[in-house]
């Protein structure tokens, strides 16, 4: 998957593609996603290709979303754009319906991230709920001048060096992942990380030497971030100058002007992939099918990764993204970063339930 869904700019666009529902469609679509993630060119491309129009309503973190659809019992929505790794949580509060595979235009996807996202949670007990929309990382974000790094010699044991103490920002669940990597790679952690994933007992006992990590470390930590307004503001206006965030926080400050750099640290950084469900009470069906298919155009794709930094999986998305984004790209995965990526594992509601409670005890350490 990583040689091909991951290899933006190394993908040949497969050719105009037009919606075949026109200008004939007709009424709103409801479109819940990432605070972010679509901008007003989006929505005004959409409506104009498809003369539909789409409603945005914005949430911060995959659990702000899944706790939404919980209050509602999966409806108010015609579209969501969840984690992949967390579609079985979704599916087992039966809050989304399975995709009619015969309304999406798949050729327009990635086969690469069709085909990989089928075993990392797209697909639930025989049948798929998820429509691949873009994929990225969680890795290193410096400032060029004050914390300087290289690829090859970054690593996520980088955050907690004395120097920079008091000046990093990362979030609170997954920056216990990047200090299990790093101890893993030092043979100082229980059991392989992967299996953490799949056994509360190795869960248990791999958090409780991460913590013990996490914690006699979080005197370094000026901000915890939870969203990508946090991520990005702990480096515009809080004094931080090293973090572990999203690779979008990293490529707006680059947008601005601002000496953030992001790369990924030897032991890999946190792969994941997004994409869209449709809720179990969505409205407006057939508007969400044609929601996924404009997505599945070279032009969407490419307006959606030139807003966001995203990397988005759309044939042919690469050939108008702006000299920016195509730099930015190539300096975060230099080498062999794109074969090193950790993709997350499917994170079922046991596990979660874990990760937090340890979240909880590094943020009140």
């Amino acid at each position: 998957m990583l040689k091909s869904g991951a290899a933006v700019a190394g993908i040949a666009a497969a050719g105009p593609w037009v919606l075949r529902e026109g200008h004939a469609a007709s009424g709103t679509v409801k479109v819940f996603s990432w605070a972010g993630y679509i901008s007003p060119e989006m929505l005004a491309d959409f409506e104009k290709k498809t003369g539909i129009k789409a409603t945005l309503t914005e949430y911060g973190t995959n659990d702000e979303l899944l706790n939404q659809l919980k209050a509602t019992g999966g409806a108010g929505f015609d579209i969501i754009h969840p984690t992949v790794d967390r579609v079985p949580n979704y599916v087992e509060f039966d809050l989304v319906q399975p995709l009619d595979e015969s309304k999406v235009k798949w050729d327009g996807c990635l086969k690469s991230s069709v085909d990989g996202s089928a075993g990392m949670g797209g697909v639930v007990g025989g049948k798929r709920y998820f429509a691949p929309a873009d994929w990225g990382t969680e890795a290193l974000a410096y400032d060029m001048k004050k914390a300087p790094l290289k690829y090859g010699e970054a690593s996520y044991g980088d955050l907690w060096k004395p120097e920079h103490a008091g000046k990093v920002t990362v979030r609170g669940h997954s920056s216990l992942i990047g200090i299990a990597l790093w101890l893993e790679s030092q043979g100082k952690l229980p059991h392989p990380v992967r299996e953490q994933f799949k056994d509360e007992a190795k869960a248990r006992a791999n958090f409780d030497a991460i913590l013990k990590v996490a914690a006699a470390n979080k005197k370094s930590v000026a901000q915890f971030w939870t969203n990508e307004n946090e991520a990005q503001g702990a480096f515009r206006t809080n004094g931080c100058v090293i973090g572990q965030t999203w690779d979008s926080s990293a490529v707006a400050l680059r947008k601005e002007g601002l000496p953030v750099r992001f790369i990924a640290p030897k032991e890999g950084a946190l792969a994941w992939m997004e994409g869209f469900a449709i809720p179990k009470k969505a409205e407006n069906l057939e508007n969400a099918y044609a929601w996924i298919n404009w997505f599945y155009t070279p032009e969407a794709g490419a307006l959606y990764t030139n807003h966001s930094g995203i990397s988005s999986t759309a044939v042919g998305a690469e050939a108008h993204l702006s000299d920016l984004n195509k730099q930015f790209f190539a300096d975060a995965y230099p080498g062999d970063a794109l074969q090193k990526l950790w993709w997350w594992p499917i994170q079922e509601a046991w596990y979660v339930s874990i990760r937090n409670e340890y979240q909880d005890r590094f943020l009140a350490a």
